[in-house]
């Protein structure tokens, strides 16, 4: 191995060596109490210390940086208390998640270091965000974020590059071509020659380094990150390198032939850097020790606070309330000059206002920008607004839903528009299990509303008609909304933006044209899981949402004999139970009518919520009504028989006469 660069310091090239040297000694540490059954898990990487240590070393301490499994010398380079990470490897409250994600499975803004999720890919349109956000607030700064080889065959791989390269954000992607994934060749995971390849067909810069020469990671990513500074653009940077252990342990290394084992252990950054060094006489043997003495007593003081602290304790209340960012709602009252709008005019106007409050509000989405959306909503913002705050995206669903993520992150707020909520299915992973899970895993915020257009009743067939509230009701963590009425819709988007949580926000564009309402001018909000009663009576309750909401309605126009309570419930996660309660013990019965169809859907929780907590009150079973089980169909005969609209007014009278 060849060290070459000679216009690094000798002082840094030293530090260069006390920075990897610590990663692999707390490794060898760990490696030993996971023998003894003292840490339930361990991702090596040792073998691969030059690219933590080096990309990190290349960075500011105010970048981000968003990093793996094998990138323990990245948090030890940001000089992470050890205690803390010990914690955070034992499941300890002064870990990073208060035992609620293990290992690298944590973020802090402490350090500027967003980790992982196991699904590996939605980091790297995160990491997207967090640049944009940079670049929008005129921070001259790089985002580093790191992926395996095995990750490159992942979507969101594919579709931050291309946001990265469209959008020129100084995102620096590395890749740590070790191989193997698990146990799967590179000649099993991908055709082309190289990784960095890849980048070309983006646009990209891209280069090919040598993952174990500390000194060309350092001095190649220090240059790119100077001029990435000046010049926003992203880099594909492929490291070379060998993963010297398993997966994790447990996997072992029987898969990788053993003359590759050997010529790789040949290849060691540590050692043969320490030797390069010792030639130099940059180090000499008593320095090492010296060296290596500090770091295993600091080790070991830390192992011993992580060990003497006591289990975390169980506080049901506490985990639930850490589920959510505590939101203060700020109640902003509705004026008294209305105008008499459609309901898309109000979400238009909702949302415009709110860009107006909030400098810092991002709005992204397929066609959002000059063409205004396709529903026309965004229609006259990038004259108001610019096209940076108002930008149209490729069709990468996953990777801007991440992105979202990445503008909250570093202090900025975003609306996503789904072009319809179908397409929701194609960015689902990072929803659930990223801006889902990203409050209760490491207490940071998912400042994003998600714009769902959906809904039936409009002949536009199985993909561009779902109302799809389930898939995202039965997830802890994501808010949902699905306003049934102009004024509704605008007081409760304002809400949702200023809501620090993530938020889907549910607009039925069968409502979008056709339902009008007086609407306050000005901005006002209304509270997330505050249900309303539209209609008041004694011998049943009608509970509904969205396009059931006018179904309902109907059915109550065209029988004036029945008395019912009808309740609207605006907002299905948080979920107005109590108004339930309160109008099922004053009329004995229940009936719940919604678009989606029957089974798993909100109205099987309703029913079951009210059976558990009502039941000496009822004077008849629960009643849902819902379409049925299959696809919506295009043709409008087929959709009117699958639709629950037609068939709500039977099972209510019914139910009365039960």
């Amino acid at each position: 191995m060849k060290y070459q660069n000679t216009k690094i310091a000798h002082k840094k090239q030293l530090g260069l060596y006390e920075r990897m040297l610590k990663p692999r000694m707390i490794e060898e540490k760990m490696l030993i109490l996971l023998r003894q059954g003292k840490i339930s898990k361990w991702f090596s990487g040792i073998g691969q210390e030059a690219i933590s240590v080096g990309v990190t070393s290349a960075m500011q301490d105010e970048e981000y940086i968003l990093p793996m499994h094998r990138n323990l010398g990245v948090f030890t380079t940001r000089d992470i208390p050890l205690h803390r990470l010990f914690a955070q490897w034992q499941g300890k409250a002064s870990g990073f998640t208060n035992g609620r994600d293990r290992s690298f499975h944590f973020g802090t803004q402490e350090f500027n270091i967003v980790g992982m999720i196991s699904h590996l890919g939605p980091q790297l349109g995160v990491a997207d965000g967090i640049a944009l956000a940079d670049v929008l607030q005129k921070q001259n700064r790089v985002t580093a974020v790191f992926t395996g080889e095995g990750g490159t065959s992942e979507g969101d791989f594919h579709e931050a590059l291309n946001v990265a390269a469209v959008w020129n954000l100084p995102v620096l992607f590395c890749v740590e071509n070790n191989g193997y994934g698990l146990s799967t060749p590179t000649n099993e995971q991908y055709k082309c020659e190289h990784i960095a390849d890849k980048g070309k067909g983006y646009g990209m810069e891209s280069h090919i380094i040598d993952g174990n020469n500390i000194l060309e990671v350092y001095a190649i990513v220090d240059k790119l990150c100077k001029k990435m500074r000046k010049n926003p653009a992203p880099v594909l940077l492929e490291f070379k390198t060998f993963r010297m252990r398993g997966h994790e342990e447990a996997s072992g290394t029987k898969y990788v032939p053993a003359e590759l084992m050997e010529e790789w252990s040949q290849k060691d950054p540590i050692a043969n850097y320490e030797k390069f060094l010792l030639d130099e006489q940059i180090l000499d043997a008593a320095k090492i020790d010296d060296i290596k003495a500090e770091i295993t007593a600091e080790i070991n003081e830390n192992l011993k606070l992580a060990f003497d602290e006591s289990e975390v304790e169980v506080n049901k209340t506490k985990e639930l309330n850490d589920v959510y960012k505590k939101f203060d709602y700020e109640h902003f009252k509705a004026g008294s000059v209305v105008e008499n709008i459609r309901l898309v005019d109000a979400i238009s106007n909702g949302l415009k206002q709110s860009m107006e409050k909030h400098d810092n509000l991002v709005i992204m989405g397929q066609d959002v920008a000059d063409y205004g959306g396709v529903f026309k909503i965004t229609e006259g913002f990038v004259e108001a607004f610019g096209k940076e705050r108002v930008r149209n995206t490729p069709i990468c669903e996953s990777a801007i839903v991440s992105a979202a993520a990445g503008l909250s992150i570093n202090g900025m707020k975003a609306v996503m528009e789904m072009q319809f909520a179908d397409f929701a299915s194609t960015g689902f992973n990072p929803i659930v299990n990223y801006l889902a899970k990203m409050h209760y895993r490491w207490g940071e915020k998912a400042d994003v509303v998600i714009r769902m257009p959906c809904g039936g009743d409009v002949g536009a067939g199985p993909f561009h008609s779902q109302t799809n509230e389930a898939w995202f009701t039965k997830t802890v963590g994501l808010k949902v909304v699905y306003p049934a009425f102009p004024m509704d819709a605008k007081g409760l988007l304002n809400t949702a933006i200023n809501d620090p949580n993530p938020v889907l926000f549910f607009e039925h564009k069968g409502l979008y044209r056709s339902i009008y309402q007086n609407v306050p001018s000005d901005y006002y909000t209304i509270p997330l899981g505050k249900a309303v009663v539209l209609k008041e009576g004694n011998d049943i309750t009608i509970v509904s949402y969205g396009a059931g909401v006018h179904w309902a309605l109907e059915t109550l126009e065209k029988h004036p004999e029945v008395d019912a309570d009808l309740i609207d419930l605006r907002t299905l996660a948080p979920l107005d139970m109590e108004a339930i309660y309160e109008s099922v013990r004053k009329t004995g019965k229940l009936i719940i009518l919604q678009e989606d169809s029957l089974f798993g859907g909100i109205a099987s929780d309703i029913s079951s919520l009210v059976m558990e907590n009502c039941f000496e009150h009822l004077d008849g079973p629960v009643k849902r009504v819902a379409s049925i089980e299959t696809p919506i169909p295009f043709a409008k005969n087929l959709e009117n028989n699958y639709l629950p609209k037609t068939r709500f007014v039977g099972e209510l009278l019914d139910l009365l006469a039960y």
